[in-house]
């Protein structure tokens, strides 16, 4: 009998990965007004119908990027989407420019695409993958974070 596929997790990740998976109501993951603040260069505001709105910064959102590479290198690290990677230490701190994305596409009805300064481009953000990573002290409660 084989054991691949099987995976050993603690209750917290376990309760985490039940949580991604319940179905959403429509209104939690419908927007009423999606503004991209590409000019000032500070990030996504959504207005949900169900009255709901979230804020993220353009750094988190890369940060919590949904392509199947990004989110396998926060389970291998242990990080929430949004959390920034570690930086190793060093003498001399070398100048990074801010994370800002270069286009934004609407991919159909259902989602944004960016285009990264850092090259990346390969995550889909989808209505519902925003809400479900919504960080407003009312969701992160919720999710018992």
């Amino acid at each position: 009998m084989s054991h691949e596929g099987i995976r050993i997790v603690n209750a917290e990740q376990a309760r985490r990965e039940d949580t991604e998976h319940e179905q959403m109501p429509a209104s939690s993951v419908t927007p009423v007004k999606v503004r991209v603040k590409k000019t000032e260069g500070t990030g996504v505001e959504i207005e949900w119908q169900d009255g709901h709105r979230s804020v993220w910064s353009f750094a988190w959102l890369r940060n919590a990027c949904p392509c199947a590479t990004c989110h396998e290198d926060r389970e291998t690290t242990g990080r929430l989407p949004g959390e920034a990677k570690a930086k190793g230490q060093t003498l001399l701190k070398m100048y990074e420019a801010p994370v800002k994305p270069l286009e934004v596409t609407p991919v159909g009805k259902y989602a944004l695409k960016f285009k990264w300064n850092d090259g990346h481009e390969s995550g889909i953000y989808s209505w519902e993958y925003l809400r479900r990573v919504c960080h407003c002290e009312s969701c992160l409660a919720k999710r018992g974070l």
